[in-house]
């Protein structure tokens, strides 16, 4: 297996493991802070980190309009509109619709470059998507009042990253993607700024010190060190590659939501989880066994 493939396909797996507890930090951290603010304060402290740590020339070269505005409405809307419907949905309903990622990814690769996924890949990237719902829905409660609302909002949010892991394909090429990441980073902060301000107004004191935590992690394991990873696998394997790896994330979060929200688990998740993992090995076969994507003729 070709080296660079094999460390793509970890940094993918590090990054989708990574992203699954972000649900339930968020959740966590939405006790204390507003969708507006918490979008500021994670993308914010992020970007603070990365453009000290990334090289100026490199830096440069990723601080272009283009890069800012994906980092702005691919990261800042999309995590902005997705804090708002976690506020308003459970965490495992949330978990349903991000679960549906890889497959709006391949979907709207194959309409944008005229190119789609090898057979073998799409049935992965069904697999899993099942297996999403298995794991989301196995009991599941509806949700509080208003969750209708919060699941078009997770939904909207899911949309918006599935068009940024497409459009990413190019923003990286002939970039370093820790500073790609640190100038998008630095977009997603600036665009949540003034949302936040004037519909939350100043964010309240803590009440206790566990969101403040929450907020700490979810800035570092939650998106400093998943998206990072992410830029750097998604540099060498296609978009819709990638985008099979993101249903770790639900996969995860679910687990956690076990754990800490006390979720019920039983047969559906062990079944939801085997077909997640199965289906992102069938969706990454072909980029590890070398295979190019099949060009739509026209």
């Amino acid at each position: 297996m070709n080296v660079n493939r094999t460390r793509a396909v970890a940094a993918l797996t590090a990054a989708g493991l990574a992203w699954g507890i972000s649900v339930p930090l968020s959740k966590v951290a939405l006790d204390w802070l507003g969708p507006g603010w918490l979008t500021v304060i994670r993308f914010g402290l992020a970007a603070a980190v990365l453009l000290a740590a990334v090289p100026r020339p490199a830096l440069r070269a990723a601080f272009t309009p283009g890069v800012l505005v994906s980092g702005a409405l691919g990261y800042g809307g999309c995590i902005l509109a997705q804090n708002a419907g976690l506020a308003r949905t459970s965490v495992t309903d949330a978990a349903l619709l991000i679960g549906a990622s890889p497959v709006f990814v391949a979907v709207i690769t194959a309409a944008f470059y005229r190119t789609v996924a090898r057979p073998v890949a799409w049935a992965g990237f069904v697999l899993s998507l099942g297996g999403v719902v298995l794991v989301a829905h196995g009991g599941a409660s509806r949700g509080p009042a208003g969750a209708a609302l919060g699941g078009g909002l997770v939904l909207g949010s899911v949309l918006l990253s599935a068009g940024m892991t497409v459009a990413q394909d190019g923003l990286l090429r002939r970039r370093d993607p820790v500073a790609v990441t640190a100038v998008q980073f630095l977009g997603a902060a600036v665009a949540a700024l003034p949302f936040a301000a004037v519909t939350e107004g100043a964010p309240a004191a803590p009440a206790s010190a566990g969101p403040v935590l929450a907020v700490v992690a979810l800035a570092a394991v939650g998106t400093l060190l998943p998206f990072t990873l992410f830029a750097y696998g998604q540099r060498r394997v296609p978009p819709e590659i990638a985008g099979a790896f993101l249903n770790l994330e639900p996969l995860v979060g679910a687990l956690a939501g076990i754990v800490v929200f006390g979720d019920p688990a039983g047969l559906p998740q062990l079944l939801g989880g085997t077909a997640i993992l199965a289906g992102i090995g069938m969706g990454s076969l072909p980029v590890l066994a070398g295979q190019r994507k099949v060009r739509l003729a026209g």
